[in-house]
Order: structure tokens, then C-alpha cells, then sequence
């Protein structure tokens, strides 16, 4: 990726290599850490050059009368104006010149602007959150209306206490995986995967291990988030129970799955710490009241835990089913946690996916079975 600002701009920290080496220093650094639980080599899953990200925010930076794009330095000392960043995808890329154009030509949508949020989908939806320091009224609204005419996108703007919505405050994408279309409603405040491209890796690589499970079962997730793993694993098992500690991802989540006719997954809001609880039967839920869960025989459970990794419960509840897919986007806690979990499970199958090219950040995967 060509990009001016690289060494200046703190979103990019690798940047002296190039990204084959990149990519290279990152498999080595993850297949250390899982080498001693037998893993040889790793799949990997490499991103575009550029224009890779679907989500990505921009402070605005105000110099008299003039407004900038601005990301802290890599230095750390302030900011740096920037007037385009290679690594959005096209839908972002192509609205981020006449926003700005317009918001400099407009006293009122500039007042007092802090930042801009993009969001999109590779079907050319945008959203755009205006986040500003004071309180939006009509003659905001009025010009922002304008403004989703002049760029075809979806605006919003968002002030402490305030949350003014336009059209929609969420994007659909489509994405082809394994064959088939899976409709995602992307919601501007929720949690949704940055890179579209490396996402589809991710879901076909889990979908390669769950085709290995002989008889079908039931599969449990920790972590859901909208189901973007959960609604194309669903077809290969009877039922599904899927958790989620996020009131905005299970809300979308149910919508996903009446966007795609599923009808095999319940969608629960519990933290993974609270699930374990549940099938322990450790403590009662008034949100699981109706659901029978002795009546489910997991074969397979996948977990996708933020960076601290899973809690010690969490562990021993998966070691006691047959299948555990790991997708981690910390290969440290995932090492951690694999001293525990390679107790009981051998790893049959490991790979890294490359959401965030030019950084140290890397996402990684294990497929283990129970010995």
C-alpha cells in the first residue's frame, strides 16, 4: 500500500517492510507461541494491499476557519492532518473529500465538530456519524439531510445525550460465503468485523471444521456478537445456542436471522461468564425462561473471547464437548489458555487471518478434538 503519511500517521506501525515480510514476521511470531502444542505450520490468510477496512474513524481538526482529517502521530506528539487514508475501501474512500469539501463550506455542520465515523458495506452502503461537542438542532438536521443526497450515504450525528437519525442508524452487506449470500445488518454503535474480505477467510476456515464433525449435534458460541459466524455455521447442525453480552449485537443478531430465514439458533444475552453459570445450573436466568437446556447435545462450541482471553470456568465448560473452534485475536491468551485446553483436546487444524495489515495485530484460529 502506497500511503504519504506512512512512518508519520500512528493507525499504520509496521511500515519499514514490506507486507510479505509483514506477514511472514506474523505467522513466525504465532506458530512459536503454538508450537509446543504440536502445531507445525499455519494456514494463512493474507489481506488486500490496501483498501481493506469497512469501519474506520477520523478526528477533525480545526485550524481558524478550515477543518482536516487528523490521526495521532506514530510518535505520539499530536495529530496529523491527513486528506485520504488507502486503507478504506472504495464506498468510504470516494465520500471522504466531499464530506470534508462540505462541511468547510457549512458554519453549521462544522460548529464544533470532533470527529467522523465511516461505515459501509462492499454494496456501496455508507453511514456517516458526525460526532460533535454540543447540541444539534434543526438547522443541523436540515443541512445533514442535504448531505446524504449529495453523497448517497446514510448520516447521523450523535452529541453527549443525543442521537439524531436521519434515515437508518445501520448498513446491510452481503457476503458470499461458501457458496452462499448471508445478509448482515451493521449497526453504527455495535461491534462488526473491519475487514470484509479476511472476515469471509475467517467464517469458511471455521466452516472447514465444522464439516469435519461426523454427526451433526448441536453447536454452542460464546461471544456472538450479530452472528457473523454463527448464521453460516447454523446449516450444519441441528440447533444452535448462541450467547452475546451486548443488548445492540443480540437485537441485531435476531434481525440477521430473519434476514436470512434461519430458524435453527436462539440468540441469548448473557456474558460467556453467565453461560456457564446456565449450563452448570449454577444459577436460574429469567432470560433463558422456555428454553429447555437439557434438551441440547453440543458436539461442537465456538468461542471468539476479547483480548484478556477465557475465564477458567468458560474453559473447563468447553473441555467437556467434543469440538472447540478458538478464534482469538490475542495469540498470547489464546496460548495461555491453550496449557489448559490441549489437557483434553489435540489441535487438529490452526491458521492466522490478517485483519489489520501494517500493524502487529494479528488474528488467529485453532481447531481442536478431543483426545
Amino acid at each position: 500500500m502506497e500511503c504519504e503519511y506512512f512512518g508519520t500517521c500512528g493507525s499504520c506501525t509496521v511500515y519499514e517492510i514490506s507486507y510479505e515480510a509483514e506477514l511472514l514476521q506474523k505467522k513466525e511470531h504465532v506458530l512459536g507461541l503454538l508450537s509446543p502444542f504440536g502445531v507445525k505450520d499455519l494456514e494463512v490468510f493474507s489481506a488486500n494491499a490496501s483498501h481493506y477496512r469497512a469501519r474506520s474513524e477520523f478526528k477533525i481538526w480545526h485550524d481558524g476557519e478550515v477543518c482536516s482529517y487528523a490521526m495521532g502521530r506514530l510518535d505520539k506528539k499530536g495529530a496529523v492532518n491527513i486528506v485520504e487514508c488507502p486503507k478504506v475501501i472504495v464506498p468510504i474512500e470516494k465520500r471522504m473529500r466531499p464530506l470534508l469539501e462540505k462541511i468547510n463550506a457549512s458554519k453549521v455542520l462544522k460548529n464544533r465538530l470532533f470527529s467522523v465515523e465511516f461505515l459501509a458495506t462492499t454494496r456501496d452502503e455508507c453511514l456517516i456519524t458526525m460526532i460533535y461537542h454540543r447540541k444539534l438542532e434543526e438547522d443541523w438536521t436540515r443541512e445533514a439531510k442535504e448531505l446524504e443526497q449529495l453523497l448517497n450515504a446514510k448520516v447521523m450525528g450523535r452529541s453527549r445525550k443525543q442521537k439524531v437519525i436521519l434515515s437508518d442508524e445501520f448498513v446491510t452487506e452481503k457476503l458470499l460465503i461458501d457458496g452462499q449470500d448471508y445478509l448482515y445488518q451493521h449497526y453504527e454503535s455495535g461491534f462488526t468485523q473491519p475487514n470484509p474480505a479476511v472476515n469471509i477467510h475467517m467464517i469458511e476456515w471455521a466452516i472447514k471444521q465444522a464439516k469435519k464433525v461426523k454427526a451433526k449435534g448441536d453447536f454452542l458460541e460464546s461471544y456472538c456478537g450479530l452472528g457473523n459466524f454463527t448464521l453460516p455455521l447454523s446449516k450444519y447442525f441441528d440447533r444452535v445456542l448462541a450467547t452475546e453480552i451486548s443488548k445492540r449485537s443480540i437485537y441485531a443478531a435476531k434481525e440477521n436471522c430473519v434476514l436470512n430465514n434461519i430458524t435453527n439458533i436462539e440468540f441469548i444475552r448473557l456474558a460467556s461468564e453467565e453461560m456457564t453459570q446456565a449450563l452448570n445450573k449454577e444459577r436460574e436466568f429469567t432470560r433463558l425462561q422456555g428454553l429447555d437446556l437439557d434438551t441440547y447435545n453440543f458436539s461442537t462450541v465456538l468461542v471468539d473471547p476479547p483480548r484478556a482471553g477465557l475465564d477458567k470456568d468458560t474453559i473447563k465448560l468447553i473441555q467437556g464437548i467434543e469440538n472447540i473452534i478458538y478464534i482469538s485475536c490475542n495469540p498470547e491468551t489464546l496460548a495461555r489458555d491453550l496449557l489448559e485446553l490441549t489437557k483434553t483436546h489435540d489441535i487438529d487444524d490452526a491458521a492466522i487471518y490478517d485483519q489489520f495489515p501494517h500493524t502487529y495485530h494479528v488474528e488467529s484460529g485453532v481447531f481442536l478434538r478431543k483426545k
